[in-house]
């Protein structure tokens, strides 16, 4: 007789389906062909003017109908074609998905388009007197929805046929694991056999990338945009701005195999901690990330030892890289310097709201495919940094168990425990 409880007792978790958009494509396929080929989809921005801009790459999705309409319209668009995807592989009714729905996804505020729309609309007054009397004469909600935190979310929840209230969460960089951490525990719970994660994110405007440029955080390393992210090398000088979304259909083992789904892998542990030592910038100790790190493990009942490649959050900053390389020293130990630790952001940048559910999908394909993806343009190894990041081609390996770490701003940190098979 199967065993369908982990060692706490709990249901074990399963993951049925998997979806992923970057600025590398559309769909599973052509993102790992992408990957693990070492292709970078950081490219120059077109979307809007960049005269006078210190940083002007970016990892967006420019290839989707709602690529120009906005970031609103673009994150559902993400979020949708990711889920649709995750769903299908699932062998699920795409139209009555009967679990409930976690959605990370970007803070909101009207977009520059619907900004200039409404003032132009009038030739009364100017400034802001104009643009708040023009919206609130509006009669119809199209606009009104877009500048609301859950009305993506919404829409997804009718479009997929989940159940109860949809859930929109922002926990910043880590705001994809979250959102995948809330699925399993909500099987955990009992409260459901089935749940959809997605983490989806079409706001790189021009607002995020001045905002971001202001804290020093992005590259400027304009001139070859494939070279400028390079995690944990001595010359990286910041992340790139990125979009993508990630979903994956999550189920209790038992439901699953009950009704012959394909396991495509187990979420074996959550862990998540929080760190009050800034708004932005990660605790110097590394203490926040170290506990985290070991929470995931405790949850998912594995020893340090038991971990077989680290999927990084690796973002390509200075300060950030060094206190991820301190924190899994920390916890690894010796092992630090031989075990396979790679970062996806070398490729397809920093999607932020949906990095922690694209890296926990490729984290999941690295374990199904038996390969792991490079960190591409390391050519300038950081003395300071010593790490198997699995430099610049993909490397065949067995791998059984992924740690995926996701370090956000405010001190927002969660780590997800993958295995490729029930224990």
């Amino acid at each position: 007789m199967a065993n369908f409880r982990d060692h706490m007792g709990r249901p074990i978790v399963a993951v049925t389906g998997i979806g992923v958009v970057t600025s590398l494509g559309v769909g599973k396929a052509d993102n790992w062909a992408a990957l693990t080929s070492g292709k970078s989809g950081i490219h120059p921005i077109t979307r809007f003017p960049v005269d006078h801009l210190n940083t002007r790459i970016s990892g967006m999705v420019d290839f989707l109908p709602s690529s120009s309409k906005g970031a609103s319209p673009l994150t559902y668009e993400l979020a949708e074609t990711a889920a649709q995807e995750a769903v299908s592989e699932a062998g699920l009714d795409s139209g009555d998905f009967s679990g409930p729905l976690f959605l990370a996804s970007p803070p909101v505020e009207l977009d520059w388009a619907d900004r200039f729309s409404l003032y132009n609309s009038d030739k009364k007054e100017s400034g802001s007197e104009r643009l708040l009397r023009v919206a609130r004469g509006l009669k119809e909600l199209d606009i009104f929805e877009t500048t609301q935190f859950g009305s993506i979310a919404d829409r997804l929840a009718d479009r997929f046929g989940t159940r109860g209230l949809p859930i929109t969460l922002s926990t910043a960089c880590a705001s994809g694991a979250t959102a995948i951490q809330l699925g399993v525990e909500a099987i955990r719970r009992g409260e459901c056999d089935k749940a959809l994660s997605i983490g989806a994110d079409g706001s790189a405007t021009a607002e995020a990338l001045i905002r971001f440029s202001l804290l020093s955080a992005l590259s400027t390393h304009n001139d070859i945009p494939e070279k400028a992210s390079k995690p944990f090398s001595k010359d990286r000088d910041g992340f790139v701005l990125a979009e993508g979304s990630g979903a994956l259909v999550l189920e209790s083992l038992e439901a699953a195999l009950a009704r012959g789904a394909t396991i495509l892998g187990i979420m074996r542990g959550c862990g998540e901690r929080a760190d009050d030592f800034h708004r932005t910038r990660s605790k110097p100790d590394a203490s926040p990330a170290i506990a985290t790190v070991r929470a995931a493990l405790a949850d998912a009942g594995l020893s340090e030892d038991e971990i077989d490649y680290v999927n990084a959050h690796g973002t390509s900053t200075p300060e950030n890289d060094k206190m991820e390389h301190l924190s899994l020293s920390t916890v690894f130990g010796e092992r630090v310097g031989s075990m396979p630790i790679s970062s996806n952001k070398s490729m397809i940048g920093h999607t932020l709201s949906a990095a922690g559910a694209v890296e926990a999908a490729f984290s999941l394909m690295t374990m199904r495919e038996s390969v792991i993806p490079p960190t591409i343009n390391y050519d300038n190894p950081d003395p300071a940094i010593v790490l198997d990041v699995v430099p610049n081609k993909k490397r065949n390996a067995e791998v059984g168990t992924v740690l995926s770490n996701s370090f956000g701003f405010g001190g927002q940190n969660t780590c997800l425990v993958m295995a490729r098979e029930p224990v």
